[in-house]
């Protein structure tokens, strides 16, 4: 298991691994079918995290990238110290560990690029993640009512953020 950089030639493995996960988990914001799949989108994601605005990590078993860890940086000069994270690990590849690397890797990236503030949000029945996250040192802010319609009904989120003393 290799965590690392997403690089270019990752684009197609990437979205494959996205659109799985979509089929694997109803934790994640697009239900099946619904995240686009123009590869252009992929590239140009990758693109943003190669030039270091964003952060693109992934988990990798051979060549198949089995998880990822993605950090959208804040662009206005106010937020530029903020980054917003999103999560995924594929089924199967759970509960091994993966999660924690990509955090450690996080951690490192957050303090190179001076990020003092990272935020998540998780929908509040996913105790997995929640565990996770205030392991690796999020706390919760606040829970968004009503913040996703999932199987028909409403569910709420827990934001989640981490600070950092630069």
């Amino acid at each position: 298991m290799e965590i690392r950089k997403i690089k270019m030639k990752d684009a197609n493995n990437y979205l494959d691994m996205l659109l799985n996960l979509d089929k694997e988990t109803k934790f994640m914001m697009f239900e099946p079918g619904e995240r686009p799949t123009d590869i252009n989108i992929a590239k140009n994601i990758i693109e943003k995290s190669i030039n270091g605005d964003n952060l693109v990590l992934v988990a990798t078993d051979d060549e198949n990238i089995v998880g990822f860890l993605s950090v959208q940086r804040g662009v206005p000069k106010r937020i530029k110290h903020t980054g917003y994270i999103v999560v995924g690990i594929r089924e199967k590849f759970r509960g091994k560990g993966i999660g924690s690397k990509l955090f450690l890797e996080l951690d490192i990236w957050a303090r190179k690029n001076n990020i003092t503030r990272l935020e998540l949000s998780v929908i509040c029945s996913n105790t997995v993640a929640k565990h996770l996250y205030e392991k690796n040192g999020f706390e919760i802010e606040g829970v968004k009512k009503n913040a996703m319609i999932i199987d028909g009904k409403y569910v709420d989120e827990f934001f989640m953020a981490k600070l950092y003393n630069n």
